[in-house]
């Protein structure tokens, strides 16, 4: 919405300013900035608040706006006068105004820099957090026009408007004047207000997204009258699951006496219908939809599926309509799922909600799974149909043009009926929210993730978001970093899924490995071994053994205290006649069960090959089992008000529904625990595991399972070793990173004795303002040097050496032994090609290095020599940091040379990086035993080195104009360490998403 020019007189219409939002219901809105053409707008608005709110807002009766009131409130400058408007449907349903004052509370420009604010909210949306995301807006605006503090008059009596300021987080003042309370509100964002914020922005997506997943009601529209068609295929699904609620059948083209379909009411629009429509499906052409999305919107739906394709997935006019789609859509307060999604599903006993197009809804379970992609939904739907397992809650998202798999990690967070969230993702919007969101969801329950169009460098068709230029190694390593567990293949998800559901996390690496087959034992062994677990040696029970012989061999594994998972390989017993029985699955199946049922809690998986009825027997749970809920990690807080994800049967309250026989654990485990049989014997001599030379020895007994860990319910089984042992070893990795997430990382104090933070900044805001160019700007090696000194990062000096005379005069000025590198693009760094000599010790050998080196690969001018003192033999390594628009400041780190650039070999975490994070980020690489003594070469100074990482990580997170930085070689001694060069970049700082107040994303 453009304003007329008179409004204008200082700024444009800032359009940066709009943002649709998220409310406390789950509903969404508009805020914008308020123009000359709301005139008539404001005066709706007004007159619908009650007498009681105008009292609030003027401190007297004011029962209508005047003229000169309609004036001045929508005639703004954008600087010293700010107002902003809540809508929806295009109606204001809240207002703030903020003025600029100076100290004596008169109107004033800047440079004062204090506005008074004032609010407005109708009654009827009181309560929706209205006023919460105006002030989050309002203080972002006025930041940005350089004002620091809010002053509010507010009445005794408003405590709902008191207790908006109270709860912000922001540094404020109170006091009592004249008969109301004055308020001081310091905008400078605190820890709190961002944690009140995210808290908030948590709580309203969630609540979104289980507004879709349970509906009172279900509007199909473009059911048709014939059998077939997705919108028939779906309102069919919708019925044969067994939906709680109020189904209808929508479609203009219905015969006006057709009262049902299906036996349900059949109606040719939604205001035919009596009732409020919570959930619609839209099943029409694209060219339709439209109008659909208008009706739905005028009659109160709370949100859309939207089945129909044709749009970002055919190119530039569908990506137009496709946006057009949302903004229709959030302008009436909805949010959408597609289009061209596959549908919804949620498995709660009182929703029973099958809006998809998957012909049968899955068993209930303990696993929530999101999909970008329909194809993918179907095999992982039919995946774990296959091997028994149930699920929570499903989402194919299609376009994914709102919902998206960031909304399902907020609803996931809280949902009390998912243990592990499963998520197939082929584009990431926000990478920066993705990774935060997952840290916490994942410090509560498994996150798993197959990440799709990884090495394309594009978006998949239909996914209008901005593409990161990050390589997916380093997406990767950002995940792991948050706790997700990344896995290359549905396959492998469905696999860690499985075994997470329905088993307790391993207390470490060590395995124990049981069965009848001693070739297939061995096979787990090595196996294990790849994976980086700690298998003992395999037991084998022989061909011979009995379903007997496996419960004792497995309670006593269960029982050791030096093992903390059971791998169990079972083949098909052999009969006398010497054909193979494939009949006693079930049986095996039992003594497991009871085996677990009466050892410790610890993950127990199996290994068949061709054993009948074995996989789903172990998938199906005891009917008297407990309900089951995954602990929370000591030191993180449990979810707050874990919310209701059943359908209320009266829109107000809903019935429990957690019932014993839905419960995927075990019965009580009090048995006791049976010995092994003579026939037990264990393969000889097996090779040691080996592990990394820096990290700490397993621990010499299991620590007893934390009070309140789950007891194993439903065994997974696994047709081959290699899947059971990788899902079990990303269990594992993924049970060490919660036990350490429980007790964060910090940045050591000592640090900021020797930062200049203030220094730094100086010094980046002289060299961007000596050239200002929006590309930034490259630093020479002194400057790079100078602003790298001021966070304690000291970089070996190098004087030009132009000819031999030169090269003499920087030896002698540095001090004898020297090197003579040349600094040419083409060379820089390549001592294999000769552009580097070192232990020069004297002049002659300078003068002849010089020689060969000009006569070998060109002149002085083009090879740009350079002289610099030699550093402490030591182990070269790399350390880099750049910033990425949509991940943020990633800290990289490698050996320098072939190890990094040539196969790849590089750790990455994200900024700002903890000490824990510098000790992981140099021993997550393949060449790490390098640095801890690899082959009896003496350990390198590795404490230097994650202080150096610490004080780069710093520099990055304050400064984000230092847009990169690479310091190639870091010569890493035994003691100390050297940074031989250094290449530093400074940009205008690329605009941050996350910091900003809430705001949904728009594509």
């Amino acid at each position: 919405m453009e304003p007329k020019p008179e409004q204008s007189p200082h700024h444009a219409y800032p359009d940066h300013w709009e943002a649709d939002v998220v409310l406390r219901d789950g509903g969404t809105a508009r805020i914008r900035p308020i123009t000359t053409d709301d005139a008539e707008r404001l005066v709706s608005f007004y007159e619908q608040v009650s007498d009681e709110s105008k009292y609030y807002r003027f401190f007297a009766p004011y029962p209508r706006l005047s003229d000169r009131d309609v004036h001045r409130f929508t005639h703004h400058d954008y600087v010293d006068r700010v107002g902003l408007a809540v809508t929806i449907g295009g109606e204001f349903i809240g207002t703030v105004r903020y003025d600029r004052i100076d100290d004596r509370g008169r109107p004033a420009s800047a440079p004062a820099d204090e506005a008074e604010v004032a609010f407005l909210v109708q009654d009827a949306h009181q309560g929706r957090g209205v006023a919460s995301a105006l002030l989050e807006h309002i203080a972002a605006v006025a930041r940005e026009r350089g004002i620091r503090r809010f002053a509010a008059e507010v009445l005794p009596a408003n405590n709902k408007m008191i207790k908006v300021f109270r709860d912000a987080g922001y540094t404020q003042r109170r006091s009592f004047e004249d008969g109301s309370v004055h308020l001081t509100l310091d905008l400078e964002p605190t820890e709190e207000s961002l944690a009140v914020q995210r808290g908030r922005e948590q709580r309203a997506e969630a609540r979104s997204v289980q507004r879709l997943l349970a509906p009172g009601s279900v509007a199909v529209i473009g059911a048709g009258r014939t059998p077939g068609g997705v919108g028939r295929t779906v309102l069919r699904n919708l019925l044969t699951a067994g939906y709680t609620g109020r189904a209808y059948a929508v479609n203009r083209a219905f015969d006006e006496g057709l009262a049902t379909l299906d036996g349900v009411p059949a109606h040719r629009s939604l205001g035919e219908i009596d009732e409020q429509v919570d959930l619609a499906v839209i099943a029409v052409p694209a060219h339709q939809v439209p109008e659909a999305v208008a009706d739905c919107g005028e009659h109160g739906v709370q949100g859309l599926v939207v089945v129909s394709a044709g749009y970002a997935e055919r190119g530039a006019d569908g990506r137009e309509l496709q946006r057009e789609l949302v903004r229709q859509a959030r302008s009436y307060g909805m949010r959408i799922i597609g289009p061209n999604a596959f549908g919804i599903i949620n498995t709660a006993e009182n929703v029973r909600l099958n809006a998809s197009l998957a012909p049968e809804s899955p068993a209930r379970g303990r696993i929530g799974l999101f999909t970008q992609s329909g194809a993918i939904g179907i095999a992982l739907l039919s995946g774990l149909h296959r091997r028994g397992a149930g699920l929570s809650s499903f989402i194919s998202a299609g376009n994914r043009a709102d919902v998206s798999g960031n909304d399902f990690l907020q609803y996931s967070f809280e949902d009390p009926d998912t243990d592990v969230a499963l998520l197939y993702l082929e584009s990431l919007g926000n990478p920066r929210k993705f990774t935060r969101l997952a840290r916490r969801t994942a410090a509560v329950k498994p996150v798993v993730v197959v990440k799709g169009a990884r090495h394309s460098g594009t978006n998949p068709p239909g996914h209008a978001v901005p593409v990161s230029r990050i390589p997916d190694a380093t997406v990767s390593a950002l995940m792991r970093q948050a706790g997700v567990i990344r896995v290359d293949t549905v396959t492998e998800m469905v696999d860690a899924g499985i075994l997470l559901a329905g088993q307790p996390l391993p207390s470490g690496p060590r395995v124990a490995i049981l069965g009848n087959s001693e070739s297939l034992g061995l096979l787990t062994y090595d196996a294990c071994l790849a994976e980086g677990l700690r298998p003992r040696p395999p037991i084998d029970l022989t061909t011979a053994a009995s379903p007997q012989d496996f419960r004792d061999a497995l309670a006593e594994a269960l029982a050791d205290a030096t093992c903390d998972a059971v791998i169990v390989t079972a083949i098909p017993w052999v009969g006398e006649d010497g054909e193979a029985e494939t009949g006693d699955g079930q049986v095996l199946a039992a003594a497991l069960h009871t085996a677990v049922a009466g050892g410790s809690a610890k993950p127990v998986a199996v290994v068949h090959v061709e054993i009948g009825g074995l996989a789903e027997a172990l998938a199906a749970a005891s009917s008297t089992a407990a309900p089951r809920r995954r602990p929370t990690t000591a030191g993180t807080a449990p979810p707050e008000a874990p919310m209701d994800r059943t359908a209320p049967t009266d829109r107000e309250a809903a019935t429990d529904r957690t019932t014993d026989t839905d419960r995927e654990a075990s019965t009580d485990r009090t048995a006791s625990t049976g010995r092994t049989t003579d026939t037990h014997r264990t393969t000889a001599n097996p090779p040691a595991t080996p592990h990394h030379p820096a990290a700490p020895a397993a621990p010499e007994a299991t620590p007893p399972a934390p009070e309140g860990r789950p007891r194993p319910g439903r065994i997974p089984a696994y047709p081959a070793a290699e899947r059971a042992v990788r899902a079990l070893a990303e269990a594992v990795k993924y049970a060490q990173w919660r036990r350490q997430a429980a007790v964060p990382g910090k940045v050591p104090e000592l640090l900021d004795e020797t930062i200049d933070e203030a220094g730094a900044a100086a010094l980046i805001e002289a060299h961007l303002a000596a050239a200002p160019d929006p590309r930034g700007r490259q630093l020479g090696h002194d400057e790079a040097r100078e602003l790298l000194g001021r966070y304690g990062i000291d970089v070996r000096p190098t004087l030009p050496a132009p000819d031999p005379d030169a090269a003499v005069a920087a030896a002698t000025r540095l001090g004898y032994p020297v090197a003579l590198k040349t600094t040419a693009p083409h060379l820089r760094h390549r001592a294999d090609l000769g552009g580097v000599r070192l232990d020069l010790t004297d002049e002659d050998a300078l003068r002849r290095a010089y020689g060969d080196l000009t006569d070998l690969l060109g002149k002085p001018a083009e090879l740009l020599p350079v002289v610099q003192a030699m550093a402490p033999r030591g182990v070269d390594t790399v350390v880099r940091a750049s910033i990425d628009a949509a991940a943020g400041a990633v800290l990289s780190f490698g050996l320098a040379g072939a190890p990094s650039e040539l196969l790849g070999d590089t750790a990455h975490r994200l900024v700002p990086v903890t000490d824990r994070d510098a000790a992981e980020l140099i021993r997550s690489i393949r060449a790490a035993p390098v640095l801890f003594g690899w082959r009896g070469a003496a350990p390198v100074d590795t404490a230097a080195l994650e202080e150096l990482l610490l004080r780069l990580s710093r520099l990055v997170d304050d400064h984000p104009e230092v847009v990169s930085v690479a310091l190639e070689p870091v010569v890493v001694a035994p003691q100390g360490l050297t940074a031989l060069g250094a290449a530093v970049r400074l940009a205008p700082p690329p605009a941050r998403n996350d910091l900003g107040p809430r705001r949904l994303p728009s594509y």
